[in-house]
């Protein structure tokens, strides 16, 4: 018989497992999403840290944004994973104080 555990350990072991995904399998993620369905824990935006279709983590995924949407191709499958982009860039880190022109 299994052993039970709390819903707060459940969401312990949720939070541990996503700090280091990169070093996971899909059959862990697929894991750690079985014990998230089954103690009703969202997992919000760390559902987007793995492929849909085949649960392997985004290693070197392509990203494109158009339309207010972003698409992420997984690297392994070829999946096209879309979401609906909500908020702004931050494109403050990629301007430098050089290249800037008063023309």
């Amino acid at each position: 018989m299994k052993k039970k555990i709390t819903k707060k350990e459940a969401e312990k072991q949720v939070e541990e497992f996503f700090h280091n995904i990169h070093e996971k399998s899909s059959k862990d993620v697929k894991k750690i999403k079985r014990l998230a369905m089954s103690y009703n824990i969202k997992l919000g935006e760390k559902r987007k840290l793995f492929c849909k279709e085949c649960f392997t983590p985004y290693k070197e995924p392509s990203v494109r944004i158009k339309n207010d949407f972003i698409t992420i191709t997984c690297d392994k499958c070829e999946h096209k994973n879309r979401w609906k982009f909500e908020g702004e860039l931050d494109l403050s880190s990629m301007t430098h104080e050089e290249d800037e022109c008063e023309c």
